[in-house]
């Protein structure tokens, strides 16, 4: 009997799968994707089975419309990890699908290179290089641009022209557009550079020796102090990789904030080098993942996203910072990046290298345990020496923007010396909230019940929970009191404060704010090293695997917040934190020192990280999560609900309360907990609340979530509020 029916998979919030008719002619290939309508719409889905069976009427089936590929979409290996996923995070599997594409190949393009539009001069236009081109900067700066040859359009839209300036050059005749497939670029003979490579130390041999002598699938723990050298371990263990012929795939927490690692591997390897990421466009994001599946690029460095590029022969995984709470998503489907890597080389039966300065408390679990192996790097790579570390206590001590007098004496010591200041605070903006001197008013987003932080720079008030933006309020909402101040210190605060402090050295701010455009990062790194700037101010931005051989003091101006949390993750998050901060201090030859500036120096956080090494604190919070039954002794899920009606939020969960510990598989060892108001209680608009399901095992986990989740859908409230799943959850607000 000939099939009729395709199974398809369709990027919809629903847990099925749907049946089409077979067109006329071509069939469709099993993992394939094809076009189909779906309601008053046309959906890209992916076809998961050919049947001669259907439970429904074929009178009432419609017809597959295109079929778009003549080849499955993924590998094997990498369809079954992606039918893992939503199994494991209970999450559909058509939009599972739709996740792991590129954003080109869910519009219904084929899955080939895709030409990209560039601008180079005319002969016309290279006479005119010479020119003054006076108050026209735009146009100069586009003839600049293309002095040293062609340009994409997608460069000029990051630099800020606009496609008007780029039409009036063009009719000009100075400039012209050409349409230009990606040059694919072969692998060379000799996969590394000629350049010279440091000397390994013998800690760093022996990592290496420990992956390269085991074939298949194994995971281990690069657990190695800040400037240890961990990113050398990486490229040595890539070289051989390459040299047989596979390909490596590079995880790395945020694209923006890792440059310096993209620069050494290209510099380091003669194969071509892949970036992905969320600031591509649509073209380039579908090039880079042809080119990683046609075996066109070596190495691919990429963030959380990048764990689903389909790889011709892939040979390694590395997850550089491991413990990144941004390798989690937070929104769809909430798929740890980290955890689906290990998954993905358990299934293509490779090696993982999961490197940290400070791993996660669940790593350091598995690596004790024995289920990951441990590899140690405990000294700095070169003539980097540790780091001196004290507590200043500012208890009764006048502040200056969040500065202490001892403090901006130590500041000044070590510029004068030549050195380098790094002065962290993990506050955006001017001011985290504006108010009343007179009343007490404070100016709160009314769509999140939180405050707004004050932007001086711009003369706005900016909400961080939504985006919601707007003027500055210079009257009192209350009592309408015109004395309304500032409250509490930011980044731009500071930055303007020094600037009044020491007039004579330079200072630079490193945050969201100020790295927005693209190239922005890079530029203020490149004049940092350059020695450009002696004072560097910023937020965990600059805490994270930046190298700068001429910072001398690193200093955390406010840390008490994080002392007093009611998250069970905040000692571990602060430890993390201090750690990678405190090590960008003391690179190179030149001695470092790290100061905490806090109102609770005797707190046992702070002095338990002061006194031993970041193992040691990991192996006494393990020892309290397993008294107090958290994770990774026990497991947790998330289920969040919000609606416009706190109330039908609340009754929501309530019932669903009652359908898990109602299910037969919920034993003695399971716990629920609330539900309760998330931290958070209101954003966007919305009332917030949460509920905790705790199980002993793994297992048992998955299977009350897979059974409940049916009766869940069917709840009289269901349809009343958004809610989801999430499993393992980082961040409980």
């Amino acid at each position: 009997m000939q099939p009729t029916i395709a199974r398809v998979a369709l990027p919809v919030p629903l847990d099925k799968t749907f049946d089409y008719l077979l067109p006329g002619g071509d069939l469709p290939i099993v993992g394939g994707r094809v076009v189909v309508p779906f309601g008053r719409q046309s959906l890209v889905g992916i076809v998961i089975e050919i049947s001669e069976k259907t439970e429904v009427s074929l009178q009432h089936l419609k017809s597959i419309s295109q079929i778009l590929d003549r080849a499955p979409v993924w590998s094997t290996e990498l369809y079954e990890l992606l039918r893992w996923c939503s199994q494991y995070y209970v999450h559909p599997l058509g939009d599972v699908f739709n996740i792991a594409l590129p954003g080109a190949l869910r519009k219904k393009r084929r899955a080939e290179f895709t030409s990209i539009k560039e601008w180079r001069l005319t002969d016309i236009g290279r006479n005119q290089l010479m020119s003054n081109f006076g108050r026209a900067v735009k146009q100069a700066k586009v003839m600049q641009m293309l002095q040293s040859g062609s340009v994409s359009h997608q460069e000029f839209i990051d630099a800020e022209v606009g496609s008007t300036v780029l039409k009036t050059l063009q009719d000009k005749g100075w400039i012209e557009s050409l349409e230009t497939l990606p040059k694919i670029k072969h692998w060379p003979s000799a996969v590394e550079s000629e350049q010279e490579k440091p000397t390994l130390n013998q800690e760093q041999a022996i990592a290496i020796a420990a992956v390269n002598n085991v074939e298949g699938f194994a995971c281990y723990l690069l657990d190695g102090v800040t400037g240890s050298g961990k990113t050398e371990v990486y490229l040595n263990l890539i070289t051989p990789v390459l040299e047989r012929g596979e390909q490596a795939l590079v995880l790395v927490p945020e694209i923006g904030l890792t440059p310096q690692t993209i620069q050494r591997f290209e510099s380091r390897f003669n194969v071509p080098v892949e970036v992905i990421h969320s600031g591509l466009n649509e073209s380039e994001r579908l090039n880079a993942w042809l080119s990683a599946r046609d075996k066109a690029a070596g190495i691919v460095i990429g963030t959380r996203s990048a764990v689903f590029t389909p790889f011709e022969h892939l040979g390694i995984i590395i997850v550089d910072e491991e413990h990144d709470a941004s390798y989690k998503q937070q929104d769809t489907l909430r798929y740890h990046a980290r955890d689906v890597a290990i998954m993905r080389a358990h299934k293509e039966r490779i090696p993982i290298v999961l490197g940290s300065a400070t791993p996660a408390l669940e790593t350091i679990h598995n690596a004790l345990s024995g289920k990951y192996h441990h590899l140690q790097l405990t000294k700095r790579a070169g003539n980097a020496t540790p780091t001196t570390n004290k507590v200043l206590d500012i208890k009764g001590l006048y502040l200056e923007s969040g500065l202490s007098a001892p403090l901006i004496a130590e500041m000044r010591q070590h510029l004068e010396a030549g050195n380098q200041v790094l002065l962290f605070l993990n506050r955006r903006g001017f001011s985290p909230a504006l108010m009343c001197h007179e009343c007490g008013w404070l100016a709160e987003c009314y769509r999140c019940e939180s405050y707004y932080t004050y932007y001086q720079k711009n003369n706005e008030m900016c909400c961080h929970h939504c985006g919601s933006r707007k003027p500055v309020v210079r009257q009192c909402q209350s009592c309408g009191s015109s004395h309304v101040v500032t409250v509490g210190v930011g980044t731009e605060q500071l930055e303007s404060h020094l600037t009044d402090l020491f007039p004579e050295f330079k200072s630079i701010r490193i945050d969201r704010d100020s790295t927005r455009k693209k190239g922005q990062l890079e530029s203020a790194l490149a004049s940092i090293l350059k020695g450009e700037y002696q004072i560097l101010i910023g937020t965990q931005m600059l805490a994270k695997g930046h190298h700068f051989p001429n910072v001398t003091l690193v200093a955390l101006l406010d840390v008490d917040g994080a002392l007093y949390s009611s998250d069970f993750r905040a000692s571990e998050r602060f430890a993390q934190l201090y750690t990678q901060v405190a090590g960008r201090a003391g690179r190179a030859s030149k001695k470092g020192e790290v100061v905490l500036q806090t109102h609770h120096p005797e707190h046992s956080l702070l002095q338990g990280l002061l006194n031993s090494p970041y193992g040691q604190f990991g192996k006494m919070v393990l020892g309290e999560r397993k008294m107090a039954l958290l994770p990774p002794f026990t497991h947790l899920s998330l289920l969040r609900a919000e609606a416009n009606d706190s109330a039908v939020a609340e009754l929501f969960l309530r019932q669903v309360r009652l359908t898990l510990e109602s299910n037969p598989l919920f034993d003695e060892t399971c716990m629920v907990l609330g539900p309760t108001p998330s931290p958070i209680t209101k954003r966007a608009g919305k009332a917030r609340w949460q509920m905790m399901l705790q199980t002993s095992e793994r297992s048992l986990m998955q299977k009350i979530l897979l059974s409940s989740k049916p009766v869940i859908q069917t709840l009289p409230e269901s349809k009343k509020v958004r809610w989801g799943i999430d499993r393992d959850p980082q961040d409980l607000s």
